[in-house]
């Protein structure tokens, strides 16, 4: 838990407060003062008696017991000065505003480690190093402008960049978001994002509790924390956006496993956050739009009404919209003749519903009144009004306040004339209202708020295994890659169908197998870890003597142990594969093989535990999902039984976690059946 003397100190001290309010000590200083801190405040600075009127005390040595200190001084002197106030002036809450720790060197790292310790032998709380501080209804205790004027209402934010906070504050107030508490945690050396959002989940409040959350993560140091607080958050009725930044494949970890190496570290960040609900967005403005739809009503259909007085921005909402999985219907039923009759000549009802330039408020008022009323098919509305700066337009903003107080259905406003009618809009916003300014950006954020999926079960039931066979294959092998019948064994034991299957090591053998089996069949090299690299693999073979000629050939490849021989079978090709990202636990990852996965990348990872809704949902994703239900005559694959194979794998995993990459590649997949091809395994008895 966080120490209350962070979060509701009743006395502050400023070590390094400052006269100059360009200093960062001089800075947090003014804020504590004009938000009107309640409580003591006290100020040290080695040359100042006095410091914006608040008592200077040159030594620390000299204060009285002080709840938290906010620190800006040069890093070097930090650690002593915690000490002294840890340990003699029982301060139980710190805030280091100060650069120079772990960020820039080793030393500063040993620096930010004493400090640390310090603080947790007392159980204290530490905001930072390198931080802007923190903003909460009791203390203004940042250094930074603009200061918002707080809400309970408004946004829960949680940043690891300081810039990056005042940015997206300075982006998002003009456009009415509000604040509720703002939390710059800098190097994150205590308390990081997930420390604060488990904090604001454990003192959730379904009354006075913001219920929108934004963060801005550049490290996920303890995933299933967030996975877990941010879900119980979710469930609770809050809305979670976050931006996490460093995303690219470049540092994703090799994996000797083909499917594996399809995955990054990033895809751990994008299945974590799906599976805890959490809306990711990859930039500054697309945050702020998100958060701004959280704070409508929550959009209950994907049919949306697109009403405007122009006619381009219209067009690239309905294609945004579109894009996006959203639908803008056609409106034919009776009653929009009625709606027509009312506007002017040229106008359109047929959605965009377009009533001109010349269209004036009442015309606005009667659409909004329709469409929330009558047009049964339609979820909710995206306004765009702007103004050639003719005439004032305060009338139209007012229909559009009092119709997003009274509708039904929510109003989305999006209103680009912020300069030409900018009193009309700053009178909009001052009425408690959120808008728009881009029609394409509001329409991408509305479509992944409404598509990401709830949060999904941590611990959903999962099929029955057979553990105690699953357990003896693992004990009898050695660490790597596992033999074909060790792999054979374990998925019979957890119910994933197989092709039948023959490993020989003689070419009398090999003949009698392939018989067995039913002609034609398939050979593979046992032993060279890409098969078809090396002319390992072999398709349809018809008869005893190429059986044999293959044979010959395949056992004087590099590395060859052994011959697998399967029966030919047809399908379409998909692959799953698993891999241990650590931190964040396995990932299963699926898709169409071939082509799709190798040259589209169309993959997609999630992590396990998975559910058949969770499994079923990622099959959904894909870009191929099309061919998965089958296309122009062709037969389609049972997706149930595609996602039966990912939840019998977290079984397995549950199981035997020792298992570290698993690749199933292909699985010939068909209406009636999805069945294993090739199988690669390989565990790791070491603890992760």
């Amino acid at each position: 838990m966080i120490h209350q003397a962070l979060l509701k100190p009743r006395s502050i001290v400023i070590v390094g407060g400052s006269n100059d309010v360009q200093k960062p000590g001089g800075a947090v200083l003014r804020n504590l003062l004009e938000g009107g801190f309640k409580g003591k405040l006290y100020v040290t600075n080695l040359k100042e008696s006095e410091v914006q009127g608040i008592k200077s005390f040159p030594d620390p040595e000299q204060l009285p017991d002080v709840d938290l200190a906010i620190l800006a001084i040069a890093a070097k002197f930090i650690p002593a000065t915690v000490e002294l106030l840890a340990k003699q002036k029982n301060t139980r809450g710190f805030i280091i505003l100060s650069a120079g720790f772990s960020e820039e060197s080793h030393d500063g790292k040993l620096l930010e480690q004493k400090i640390v310790e310090t603080i947790a032998s007392v159980g204290g709380s530490l905001i930072g190093p390198n931080c802007i501080g923190v903003l909460t209804p009791d203390y203004h205790g940042v250094f930074t402008k603009p200061i918002p004027t707080l809400d309970p209402k408004g946004c829960d934010f949680i940043s690891g960049s300081g810039a990056t906070a005042v940015f997206i504050m300075e982006a998002g107030i003009p456009k009415g978001l509000t604040f509720s508490q703002v939390f710059s945690v800098g190097n994150s050396a205590q308390l990081g994002v997930e420390e604060i959002l488990a904090h604001l989940d454990e003192t959730f409040d379904p009354e006075t509790s913001s219920k929108i959350k934004l963060l801005y993560i550049e490290t996920i140091s303890k995933p299933q924390m967030l996975l877990k607080h941010a879900s119980s958050l979710i469930r609770k009725g809050c809305r979670i956006a976050a931006v996490k930044a460093g995303s690219s494949a470049a540092g994703s970890r090799a994996a000797s496993s083909h499917t594996g190496a399809m995955m990054s570290p990033d895809d751990a960040v994008e299945a974590l956050f799906r599976k805890a609900g959490i809306v990711r967005c990859h930039g500054r403005e697309e945050l702020i739009s998100v958060a701004s739809v959280f704070t409508f009503p929550e959009l209950k259909g994907k049919n949306m009404a697109v009403i405007t007085h122009a006619g381009g921005p219209a067009v690239m909402l309905t294609d945004a919209l579109s894009k996006a999985g959203m639908d803008v219907p056609k409106i034919d039923q009776p009653e929009a003749e009625e709606l027509l009759a009312q506007l002017f000549p040229g106008s359109s009802v047929a959605n965009p519903i377009d009533f001109l330039a010349t269209g004036n408020a009442q015309q606005l008022s009667a659409i909004i009144d329709y469409t929330d009323q009558k047009f049964q098919d339609i979820d909710g509305m995206a306004v765009i009004f702007g103004t050639p700066g003719l005439t004032r337009i305060f009338d139209v903003y007012d229909i559009l306040d009092k119709k997003m107080k009274t509708s039904v259905k929510p109003i989305y406003p999006i209103l680009p004339s912020i300069l030409t009618a900018h009193e009309e809009v700053a009178a909009f916003v001052d009425k408690g209202h959120v808008f728009f300014t881009d029609e394409v950006v509001f329409g991408n954020a509305l479509a992944k708020v409404y598509h990401t999926p709830d949060p999904a079960l941590l611990n959903p039931v999962l099929p029955m295994v057979d553990e105690g066979k699953i357990r003896r294959i693992i004990a009898d092998c050695k660490d790597g890659q596992l033999a074909p019948a060790a792999i054979q064994g374990l998925m019979d034991a957890c119910g994933i169908p197989r092709a039948g299957e023959a490993v020989v090591t003689t070419e009398s053998d090999a003949v009698k197998s392939a018989k067995d089996l039913g002609f034609p069949v398939v050979m593979k090299v046992v032993g060279p870890l890409h098969k078809s690299d090396v002319g390992g693999v072999v398709l349809n073979i018809r008869d005893e003597a190429r059986v044999a000629a293959e044979f010959e050939r395949m056992m004087r490849i590099r590395d060859t142990t052994a011959i697998l021989i399967q029966p030919m079978l047809s399908g379409a090709e998909l692959i799953v594969g698993v891999k241990f990202e650590p931190g964040f636990g396995y990932m299963i990852m699926c898709g169409m093989g071939g082509i799709y996965s190798e040259v589209i990348k169309d993959v997609i990872g999630g992590l396990v535990p998975l559910s058949m809704e969770e499994s079923l949902f990622m099959i959904r994703k894909l870009k191929s999902y099309p061919i998965i239900q089958g296309v122009r005559g062709q037969q389609g694959v049972n997706e149930s039984m595609f996602a039966d194979v990912m939840v019998r794998l977290s079984a397995l995993l549950k199981v035997a976690p020792e298992i570290i990459e698993l690749d199933f590649n292909p699985l010939l997949g068909s209406p009636e059946k999805v069945i294993a091809v090739d199988a690669r395994i390989s565990i790791f008895k070491d603890v992760k």
